[in-house]
């Protein structure tokens, strides 16, 4: 019986002694180890109830647990939805609604705020904690270490991941396994991943880069992984000599050359070093080859389609480019009104078409049909330009979608909070350069007549209302919002303005 996931990325684990997951205290989990920890998870999924083709909500922190709870719900034939483990109960509500989970699993911290968000949707809530405890991995710890994979083939859903654009409610985009292990094998191949390979892995898990492009290339290879909780200098820089490569977001890279101790000497065993998921400044990649002698290797992807373009393993990563298609990916720059193909040099949209691009969205047929062409190309909605060679640089968005640090800021959201504080009269928010991460997200407020708003309170009516990555870096009062002839706010206008803000 075929699982393509599951024979792909953790059938090879079977009997392996090695290590797959090194943790920071030391302790080394072996790939037998591992798929024994996938199948009680599993036996546990379906112990709960889930069938095949019902959805596994999940906001856990990160650990080996959470990672088998992926490999469990792939071989169980369930869609996983990893969700961001700084969303509130608030944005966890919407989730829940719209993807209907049979089960929701949350950190032991959180269950009490996460129990009547369960209770309104029909979805069992269940506990696991980074430290392995909790409801569910009890249950999961009673059950057999043998496990039948249910059937799955290419156009079966894998997972869920919810992306948000520049208006309306945020989208569930559909990852078929066929999606997800097309992208596998090319930026295995392409990267030349082997089983010889350790990845430093301190992204998080419950987005694209750390789990669709770090892990699965890890387990594709069969190589092994320093899987730490999150970003903590001290811990990469000590382990950082037990591995071979790295992928991070552009924060990681600016924080690395701020710390004396990273040097050409602790990176000279490196053979690889990957940035994504936010624009890597020129002056980083210059930094950093000065430093260490390594370019950094930038790749461009999204929520919907994975990885489309990366610089070459081999020849020139040209800086402020994110390199030429991957094999098997199709990439075009369209007029954004005709849909036209666009002359070399000519800047538009950038559209994706490939076994990597993703069914659909969640229960919206229309924003489907908008964003996905009959032809089979994706409509990235980010506009770039080719160069004689080949290579492909996005210069920009013709949404106003903010990605900061690698997370995606929906501007909306945060207006609507703010628009309802005391003394404001009108808000615009938007991303300006920041170079620590890509982007930052600045609110801009316009004061009622004779009104003074409180910064600091609304400040904290943010933090109480929003995932941190959301919450704006600075808050700026201005006489007007600038506005063309139609009344339409001009937030390139206010990205000009303030762009210098955090440099």
């Amino acid at each position: 019986m075929t699982n393509l996931l599951y024979d792909a990325f953790f059938a090879p684990q079977s009997g392996r002694d090695r290590a797959f997951l090194i943790l920071p205290d030391g302790t080394e989990i072996s790939g037998d180890a591992f798929l024994r920890m996938v199948h009680r998870v599993a036996h546990a999924l379906v112990a709960s109830g889930v069938q095949p083709g019902d959805r596994i909500a999940v906001q856990i922190e990160k650990s080996p647990m959470a990672l088998a709870i992926y490999g469990g719900a792939v071989a169980a034939g369930a869609i996983f939805l990893p969700l961001n483990t700084a969303y509130t109960a608030a944005e966890i509500d919407y989730f829940v609604g719209n993807a209907t989970p049979k089960l929701l699993l949350a950190d032991g911290r959180k269950a009490e705020a996460l129990t009547p968000v369960a209770q309104a949707h029909g979805a069992a809530l269940m506990v696991v904690n980074a430290d392995g405890s909790g409801s569910f991995a009890d249950l999961a710890a009673t059950q057999s270490e043998d496990f039948t994979p249910v059937e799955r083939g290419a156009d079966d859903l894998a997972a869920f991941l919810y992306t948000s654009g520049t208006t309306g409610r945020s989208k569930g985009a559909m990852l078929t396994h066929g999606n997800l292990l097309s992208n596998a094998k090319v930026l295995t191949a392409e990267w030349r991943f082997t089983d010889a390979d350790v990845l430093l892995h301190a992204l998080p898990i419950f987005h694209t880069h750390g789990l669709f492009v770090a892990t699965n290339v890890s387990l594709m290879a069969g190589g092994a992984m320093i899987f730490l909780p999150g970003l903590n200098m001290d811990e990469m820089i000590r382990l950082m000599p037990r591995a071979t490569t790295m992928m991070g977001v552009p924060t990681f890279y600016t924080r690395l050359l701020d710390d004396a101790r990273f040097t050409a000497d602790l990176t000279a065993h490196m053979r690889l070093f990957v940035s994504g998921s936010a624009p890597l400044l020129a002056e980083t990649h210059v930094q950093f080859e000065d430093r260490t002698g390594h370019r950094i290797l930038e790749r461009y992807g999204m929520t919907e389609t994975n990885m489309n373009t990366s610089n070459p393993y081999e020849g020139d990563r040209r800086a402020g480019t994110v390199g030429l298609p991957l094999p098997g990916v199709e990439v075009v720059v369209t007029d954004p009104t005709t849909g036209e193909v666009l002359p070399q040099g000519e800047v538009g949209m950038i559209e994706v078409r490939g076994p990597n691009v993703f069914k659909g969205y969640w229960q919206m047929p229309e924003k489907t049909r908008e964003e996905l062409r009959d032809t089979g190309f994706f409509i990235t909605g980010d506009l770039g330009q080719f160069d004689p060679d080949g290579y492909l640089s996005i210069v920009g968005r013709q949404k106003d979608l903010i990605i900061t640090g690698g997370f995606n800021v929906y501007p909306k959201e945060v207006e609507l909070i703010l628009d309802e504080q005391p003394g404001v009269l009108e808000s615009a928010v938007v991303g300006v350069p920041h170079p620590d991460f890509g982007e930052a997200v600045l609110g801009v407020i316009v004061a009622e007549p004779g009104q003074s708003p409180d910064l600091q309170a609304i400040d904290q009516v943010l933090r109480g209302s929003l995932a941190r990555f959301k919450q704006p870096k600075a808050l700026k009062i201005v006489a007007a919002l600038p506005r063309n002839t139609m009344g339409k706010v001009q937030k390139n206008e206010l990205r000009n303005q303030f762009g210098d803000l955090f440099k």
